[in-house]
Order: C-alpha cells, then sequence, then structure tokens
C-alpha cells in the first residue's frame, strides 16, 4: 500500500497552552493501560494518495471520542479532503497544492473555523486544547486516558516507510529522515503506544515516541467528549479543565 506523509515542521506560539500543569491538577491519575479503541478497522482516508494526515488525525479524534462518549461519528473521505482544503490549501486535481499541513495551523482553525462532520449541521468545533511535552510520559499518558488522545507529530524514519509491524527503534536501520507524520494515538500500556495510521492499526513503542515525537497536543472537545450526563467517560468536569487552561 502507498503511504504518503504530510506534517509540516512544528510552528510554535507561546500562547498556546501548557497542559503539563494543569493535566497535573485537574485531571484523574493515568490508570496502567488504556484504549479508546479497540477491535476497530480503520480508513486509509485518502493518506495512500495524499498528505493529508493532519486531518486524518482530526478524524480519528472525532472517531475515538464519539465512540466511547456518544455514538460513533465516522468522517468520509470527501470530507477529510474538504477539510484538508479548507486548513491546508489543497486543490483537488491539482497536486502542487497537496503541500501538507502544520499541525498548530489545523488545530487553531478547527477552534475558530471548525470543520465538516457528518451526523449534525453546521461543523465541527474544538473547544480547547493545549501543548504536551513528549518527554513527559506522565503528562502523555494523563491526556490520553483523560481527554480520550493525543494528536502528535512525529519524523519518519525511512526504515518505517519500508516495513509494517510496530514501530520501534532500530539504529542499524536507515534512520534518514523521510518527513513529518500526525497520527492520533489513541491507547497505551507500559510497553506501547496504540495509534492509526495508513487505514491499520498499530503500535510504537515508548523508546520510539521519544525519539521520534517532535509535537503533541492534548485536545479539549466539548461537543464529541461529553457523555449525555454533562461529563467526560472518566467524569471529569470539562468547565474546570477550560478554565484552568485559560488561566496558566
Amino acid at each position: 500500500m502507498n503511504r504518503k506523509l504530510g506534517k509540516l515542521p512544528p510552528r510554535h506560539d507561546p500562547r498556546t497552552f501548557r497542559l503539563e500543569s494543569s493535566l497535573g491538577t485537574r485531571l484523574i491519575t493515568p490508570p496502567p493501560a488504556i484504549n479508546w479503541a479497540t477491535d476497530v478497522t480503520w480508513p486509509v482516508w485518502c493518506n495512500d494518495t495524499l498528505g493529508c494526515c493532519t486531518q486524518v488525525s482530526v478524524a480519528s479524534a472525532i472517531r475515538c471520542w464519539t465512540l466511547a462518549a456518544q455514538a460513533q461519528t465516522l468522517l468520509s473521505d470527501e470530507q477529510v479532503i474538504r477539510n484538508y482544503s479548507a486548513a491546508s490549501g489543497y486543490i483537488p486535481g491539482n497536486p502542487a497544492t497537496d503541500q501538507g499541513g502544520i499541525e498548530l495551523d489545523v488545530l487553531n482553525r478547527w477552534v475558530r473555523e471548525g470543520y465538516e462532520r457528518p451526523g449534525q449541521p453546521g461543523h465541527d468545533y474544538l473547544t480547547a486544547f493545549g501543548s504536551v511535552p513528549p518527554t513527559d510520559p506522565s503528562a502523555v499518558r494523563r491526556a490520553i486516558a483523560a481527554l480520550g488522545g493525543l494528536y502528535i507529530g512525529v519524523q519518519i524514519p525511512n526504515y518505517i516507510m519500508q516495513a509494517s509491524g510496530d514501530w520501534i527503534c532500530q539504529p542499524t536501520a536507515n534512520q534518514t529522515i523521510a518527513g513529518g507524520h500526525a497520527v492520533w494515538i489513541h491507547g497505551y500500556d507500559p510497553d506501547w503506544l496504540y495509534f492509526n495510521t495508513w487505514g491499520e492499526c498499530r503500535r510504537m513503542s515508548w523508546g520510539w515516541f521519544e525519539q521520534f515525537c517532535d509535537e503533541a497536543y492534548g485536545l479539549l472537545s466539548r461537543q464529541n467528549w461529553l457523555t449525555i450526563r454533562g461529563m467526560s467517560p472518566q467524569n471529569e468536569d470539562m468547565d474546570a479543565l477550560i478554565a484552568e487552561m485559560r488561566a496558566a
């Protein structure tokens, strides 16, 4: 199967909320293991032909959240492509405009203008987001457990592009970086982080994550992550967390 990348280099903004402190004081103590998308078959969402991984990760987040909190919402290929066009300037039929996306720009637009989604009128809006240090395993686990996943960017070495299976450190393999890639992490245990990419469920080792992840964001979605009781699936009060994030 073809595999396309599409995450452009990170753009940092000092105004971005930092979730390490908020996550540590307001959210649950993370369990040893959790997975929000077990036994799920994932679409490719055109990431075999387009560099739309930043929007595939948006679609993956919406699916994970709604699987856990409400009823599953699954974006179509066409919606993912239209969202990619809206955020990153892709023009269908014009390969020169398939340039990928910047994660921070994708998330900011999700907050301000929203993205297409099925199942309801209007757009899907992200409530808030904040950066999570990839070098802080506790913050990473807490974000996945409490917020339903983690939106990350990684640098992909060539040996990952050339093989299937788990993403693990292979010091003797080709370490040349092929490009950046966005994925949605939907689970973890002591040995692995669980995610989907190119239509497959995959695992990456914690060591691989620490070596190759160059940005990570915890996302808060009032629209998708609240149950009918008005709380998250982990019984967290979203209003309290949002207020603390904005005060940080």
